[in-house]
């Protein structure tokens, strides 16, 4: 750190019955009162330098002794004012970034300035300012910090806005040009001159060797700091992304768990505590939000979710939130279920999550761009062999909204899997409306999803922690899970899964069997009747049934054994039961074809595609002979 020490006389200041004094030959003259103290001084060294005193002085009665001079509202308090009355005397004072910023208040305050004497201490102070403090880096981070004390007077004296300009031109230039004074950060504070300074010094050429220290700031001088940097265009937009994550580390630790103990714990005094301390943490947030680089990728889609879990604690303004959800949004296939899982703060849904929020975030995701044509245009005959310019940027622009169309649908088959990921964690809280559930679900295009094995569990899970839902509901739950996505393993599961609807449970059957029968290869051709139910579904029967993944994400604790359904003796027992105890059975009727022929179609499926398909045929014989 830089110093400067003025004067050359020893201290003779001494306190004697709670007057400070000054020890002198001559009888002092003059008392001064600063906020509570007394000191008793002389008036000639004093008022020639300081033409306040002066006015002050003059304007006062002259008492017989001493004269009176209060000064209540002194700038930098007893510590400034001993240190002008010191250098008034002579006496050495020793300056640096700690205490520069009170002193020159003060000076400015007693009007020290030049007209009153030359080399007065105003002049003396802005010397050392602008040749030593502001040359620094950590002497200007200190200089700046020590004026949130003196708001007022260091914005009128250009202190304040001096020190953001000092620093943000340092963070603009290259580090080997910046004078660190002491340190560029609690990694090295070691000086680049002392041991291994090449070393060192390659250190400091880490681009974001300024984040740390610049996180030491109160959130005002940071964020007018930032803007300085910001506007200067030439750093990184990832680096103002990590330098922003730097603070929110700084001063937003464990926010969540803080406000949720704080919400349930604060009760009278502590509670007023706590709203003040909240409040200063949103509008903390709201400053880092406001300073969030607008390039994507800044700043990693994990830490813009821990922005909108501590706004949605805080109760930050309703547009920082939108705007950090519409950020999420741009980067969402980057996020992990646990990011999505947002506390919720509000009393009336009684939920876990804030489903609405993640429902908001889906929603901006998907109003992301069109995707361009698939094709290019055809060229007319003639025209190939001359290709102009024009042309040739024409099919670069073509290739490169190709690529984005393709990056598109790869993001939209992430954000699917993480949403059916985020559907199984939230399905398990009792006081989740089907609505909620049912809106997210369909909110993802059905080409997104390539299986619907996670889906599937989510509406396992969802069946299981609500089980007072009734028939309707559970069809209108089950209507986005697609039967000819699930997997073997998953289908085995759902056809024994008591919670589904009959509906449900025999399609997966028929599409299971349809699917084991094609996948075996001794049947040419499938019979009309098959033929009519596969088309009603939306199977092309002249074409191989792959559409089912085999693969599956269920966890084995979720009881996705196969064991039991081996046997047909134990699946139709089961469809039997089914068909018993369900009311509605005119579901089962569809695209012309006869509930009896249907039904016994169902009941009659055997294990073996062979025995199976030898039985329609057979059926199908009997029914052309008659006619």
């Amino acid at each position: 750190m830089k110093f400067m020490k003025l004067g050359s006389r020893p201290d003779t200041f001494y306190t004697a019955e709670a007057v400070r004094s000054v020890s002198s030959e001559v009888s002092s003259d003059l008392i001064v009162q600063v906020k509570g103290s007394r000191y008793l001084l002389h008036k000639f060294p004093l008022l020639s330098k300081c033409l306040r005193l002066q006015r002050l002085c003059a304007e006062s009665p002259e008492s017989s002794q001493h004269q009176i001079v209060q000064l209540p509202d002194f700038p930098g308090g007893v510590e400034a004012f001993e240190l002008c009355a010191k250098f008034c005397y002579g006496i050495t004072i020793t300056l640096s970034a700690y205490n520069i910023v009170a002193v020159r208040c003060a000076a400015e305050y007693l009007q020290m300035t030049e007209d009153v004497e030359k080399g007065n201490l105003i002049y003396k102070l802005e010397v050392f300012l602008n040749s030593c403090i502001l040359q620094g880096w950590k002497d200007a981070i200190v200089t700046l910090q020590s004026t949130k004390a003196f708001p007022l007077w260091s914005e009128d004296l250009g202190i304040t806005g001096r020190c953001i300009e000092a620093i943000a031109s340092k963070v603009l230039i290259h580090p080997s040009k910046v004078n660190l004074s002491r340190s560029y950060s609690r990694r090295g504070r070691d000086d680049v001159s002392c041991n291994g300074g090449d070393s060192q010094r390659h250190k400091l050429l880490n681009k974001g060797w300024w984040a740390e220290d610049m996180a030491e700031l109160s959130i005002d001088l940071y964020w007018r700091t930032m803007i300085a940097v910001k506007s200067g265009g030439k750093i990184p937009s990832t680096l103002i992304g990590e330098a922003l994550k730097i603070y929110a580390a700084r001063w937003l630790p464990n926010i969540s768990r803080a406000a949720n103990g704080n919400k349930e714990e604060a009760s009278g005094s502590d509670s007023d505590s706590t709203t003040e301390v909240a409040t200063k943490h949103r509008l903390l947030l709201e400053s880092i939000v406001s300073l969030l680089p607008a390039e994507k990728g800044a700043v990693s889609c994990s830490f813009l979710c821990k922005l909108l879990k501590a706004a949605n604690i805080l109760n930050a303004s309703s547009s920082s939130k939108m705007e950090l959800a519409r950020r999420v949004a741009i980067q969402l296939d980057e996020a992990t279920v646990n990011d999505l899982l947002i506390p919720s703060v509000s009393y009336s849904s009684g939920t876990l999550f804030d489903v609405d929020l993640v429902m908001t975030i889906l929603e901006q995701f998907m109003m992301q761009g069109q995707s361009p044509p698939t094709s290019p245009p055809r060229s007319k005959l003639g025209f190939e062999r001359r290709r102009s310019r024009s042309a040739e940027n024409i099919d670069l622009e073509f290739q490169e909204s190709r690529r984005s169309s393709s990056a598109s649908h790869s993001s939209k088959l992430k954000v699917a899997k993480l949403v059916d990921g985020y559907l199984q964690e939230i399905a398990r809280d009792l006081k989740l409306p089907l609505s909620k559930f049912i809106s997210l679900a369909e909110a993802i295009p059905d080409f997104s999803r390539l299986d619907h094995d996670d889906l599937y569990r989510a509406i396992d899970i969802y069946l299981k922690a609500h089980p007072e839902l009734n028939k309707s509901e559970r069809k209108r739950l089950c209507r986005t899970l697609d039967c000819k996505k699930l997997s073997v393993e998953a289908c085995m599961h759902a056809a024994q899964n008591e919670l589904l609807p009959l509906r449900v449970v025999v399609q997966v059957l028929f599409f299971e069997q349809a699917r084991a029968a094609m996948a075996g290869g001794k049947v040419t051709e499938l019979p009309g009747n098959i033929k009519a139910l596969l088309a009603s579904h939306g199977i092309d029967p002249s074409k191989h049934t792959a559409a089912l993944s085999t693969t599956t994400s269920i966890q084995a604790d979720d009881q996705w054994s196969v064991s039991g359904l081996k046997s047909p003796r134990s699946k139709m027992s089961t469809l039997k039961m089914k068909l018993a105890e369900d009311d509605d059975l005119d579901d089962l009727q569809s695209d012309g074809l006869g509930r009896t022929s249907k039904l016994k179609s169902f009941c009659a499926l055997p294990t073996r595609p062979k025995r199976m398909f030898s039985k329609l045929l057979s059926i199908n014989r009997s029914s052309s002979e008659k006619h």
